[in-house]
């Protein structure tokens, strides 16, 4: 891995001699430029790629990533800038790039292949051999250009399908097996009764006691299913859903996986404890977290957690902000050495603290309640940052700072600065969730939401990422609306601003026209990722971050009771009943879609009354435990508590409704 920086300094002069170039150089994504002038002939997606394989009845390979994954630079390195690979690639291939940033709907429809054909999720770099039609023969993620990590390489691989192609009987089988793809089931009433105790128990089968999180490993934080478990303790008290929950915040919050000098979270990390992350961090990651651990601040008042939100705040805002819009993720290398801005020696560190006149104790006492040991725990004699021990020392702040400032001598990591509108409004609700426990988070959010709304919606049209500087080109995908709107709601609800609540609905009938249509074999509805052509299905999966679809299922209930429209929960019980069997056979992988379906049989309850007096309340409001409490303006003297067919409560005293409401709701 630290041979990476060398690797690109010796890129240049190669390229330069040699003078490589492809089709991806006019493209603006930044992934696809690291691969421009690889001496692969690659074309983006693309009806020229597709009709160069069909009439030159060429296999195709699709290669999926993104410019801060790490396992893609690696691939890179060893493959695609191999002019033996590049040779057979360009005589018997087309070969295709794709940024799964810029083209999630695509990523979404070849990983959910690769679960289907190898009963387990995919990753990145995700590598799709295809036929001059289209159909897939083989898929795999990472594979080495020579025989290792379970794969018999490139080498090997590259020439066996083109001996494959001609044997056309065994292709065609192949490519059979491959078609095969079931589609989502419907939703059996009968076995979803007493649901939340049996969520509860499907998480508590996968959910590691002592390290917290809810996998083995790689370990992701899987928000959506935290804040699942939140709620279900508000619902019924159900004290285990409550230890899961936070036992997994405090577990990251002290862990290796929490950037425990600069603030924000890594993706994952690839052990059991939490310790070493792989060091990439994404705006979509520390936006799910912020939102979730500032609800545990809200519930329990732990001063862990709102240094949690602060520091991710101020990190995403320091380091991945400009023009009032957020960049998408940082790469896990420095220099070459993956984490290389992240980690420390224990010598040199602590011949520093010594220089500066600490006592032998005090220095002792910091390093080893930040995990700075000096044998090392993350590779040979250097470490990672992560609290160990429940004695914060005296001098930790002075420890942290000097940290920063060894760190702010090294490059940091590359950042991708793509503007995606996802990822952006995941951030932005996660600002006016922060409001709820700090005044002063309120007007950022709607700072950046005005910002996004300005630089990705022209004349009436959504966009989905963009550079900036550079025009919008490519237009929204389903997950664009479904967080958008997500935030939207959440701004409406902090302000009472009508504009927020137009918007949302506005964008709400512009995404069922647009995802919600006719399946063109079974003539039934569902809900798809684009509307570009690219037949993809959107799923329920939220092991990476929050399924669309599910968002933008709650959204529609929502949107229901603010507005009075009962149309938009009708689409989204039709979209549950029809495709949820997951909520049957493995609700704990589909944690935000279990959301949706608790709130549609739960009800919602919304307050009713005018601007000012929900203004001077948001602070009760905010602490009640139902969690499916709306608030709306309308013109009435007292405080009303509605559902969605009657009100059933009224008082000019907002904590004696609260009282009418927690009775109704027993």
């Amino acid at each position: 891995m630290r041979k990476l920086f060398l690797f690109y300094v010796l890129s240049i002069f190669l390229y330069a001699e040699h003078n490589y170039s492809n089709a991806l150089v006019k493209e603006h994504s930044p992934y696809l430029q690291q691969h421009s002038r690889n001496p692969v002939n690659w074309y983006p997606w693309g009806d020229e790629a597709f009709e160069k394989a069909k009439n030159e009845n060429k296999l195709i390979f699709l290669s999926i990533g993104y410019s801060t994954c790490h396992w893609c630079h690696v691939m890179e390195e060893e493959s695609f800038t191999d002019v033996d690979i590049a040779k057979v690639l360009n005589e018997d291939f087309v070969s295709i790039k794709v940024d799964r940033e810029e083209y999630p709907q695509i990523d979404k429809k070849y990983q959910a292949l690769y679960m289907k054909v190898h009963g387990k999720r995919g990753g990145w770099p995700l590598s799709v051999f295809m036929s001059p039609k289209k159909e897939v023969f083989f898929l795999g993620t990472y594979i080495p250009k020579e025989a290792g990590y379970g794969s018999k390489g490139l080498e090997v691989l590259l020439p066996a399908f083109v001996r494959l192609q001609k044997e056309n009987k065994t292709f065609d089988e192949v490519l059979a097996r491959h078609a095969k793809i079931s589609p989502q089931k419907a939703l059996n009433e009968k076995k979803n009764t007493k649901i939340l105790e049996r969520i509860v128990l499907d998480i508590a089968k996968e959910y590691d006691a002592k390290n917290g999180g809810f996998s083995s490993r790689p370990k992701f934080p899987e928000a959506s299913k935290i804040e699942l478990l939140l709620d279900i303790y508000k619902l019924n008290g159900n004290k285990q859903a409550l230890k899961m929950a936070l036992h997994t915040l405090t577990q990251m919050a002290r862990g290796g996986i929490y950037d425990q000098i600069g603030g924000g979270f890594f993706r994952y990390t690839t052990d059991y404890q939490w310790q070493l992350p792989h060091f990439e961090k994404m705006l979509y990651t520390n936006a799910e977290l912020i939102a979730v651990y500032a609800k545990a601040y809200q519930m329990t008042g732990d001063s862990l957690y709102k240094k949690v939100v602060d520091e991710s705040i101020a990190q995403m805002e320091k380091g991945y902000s400009k023009e009032g819009v957020y960049f998408a993720a940082s790469d896990a290398d420095s220099n070459g050495e993956e984490g290389g801005y992240f980690i420390y020696e224990y010598i040199e560190v602590k011949a520093a603290l010594k220089e500066k006149g600490w006592k032998p104790s005090e220095i002792e006492d910091a390093l080893a309640y930040m995990g700075i040991e000096e044998d090392g725990n993350i590779d040979g004699d250097l470490s990672h940052t992560h609290i160990v021990g429940n004695v914060i020392p005296k001098r930790i702040d002075e420890l942290k700072k000097y940290l920063k400032e060894v760190s702010a001598k090294r490059p940091f990591p590359f950042i991708d600065k793509k503007i995606i509108t996802a990822w952006n409004a995941m951030m932005i609700k996660a600002l006016f969730v922060a409001a709820k426990i700090a005044d002063a988070y309120l007007a950022l959010a709607q700072k950046r939401l005005e910002a996004l709304l300005l630089l990705m919606k022209k004349e009436g049209v959504l966009y989905h990422q963009t550079l900036l500087g550079k025009g919008v080109k490519q237009k929204a995908l389903l997950e664009d609306y479904a967080f958008l709107v997500d935030a939207l709601i959440l701004a409406y609800e902090r302000t009472y601003d009508t504009r927020y609540l137009k918007e949302a609905e506005t964008l709400t009938l512009d995404a069922i026209k647009q995802f919600y249509r006719d399946n063109s074999h079974t003539k039934t509805k569902r809900w798809y990722l684009s509307n570009d052509g690219i037949e993809a299905y959107a799923d329920f999966d939220d092991r990476y971050y929050t399924s669309a679809l599910s968002v933008m299922l709650e959204n529609l209930l929502r949107l229901s009771t603010l507005t009075e429209k009962t149309h938009y929960k009708a689409i989204a019980r039709e979209s549950i009943e029809k495709n949820g069997a997951v909520l049957h056979e493995n609700a704990a992988s589909a944690s935000k879609l279990a959301h949706a379906y608790i709130r549609l049989k739960k009800g919602d309850i919304v307050i009713h009354a005018k601007k000012d007096k929900l203004l001077m309340v948001q602070y009760e409001l905010d602490r009640v435990a139902y969690p499916f409490l709306l608030s709306a303006v309308q013109e009435s003297d007292e405080y009303l508590a509605c559902k969605t067919t009657m009100c059933f409560a009224y008082d000019q005293n907002i904590t004696k409704l609260i009282q009418k409401i927690n009775e109704a709701v027993q």
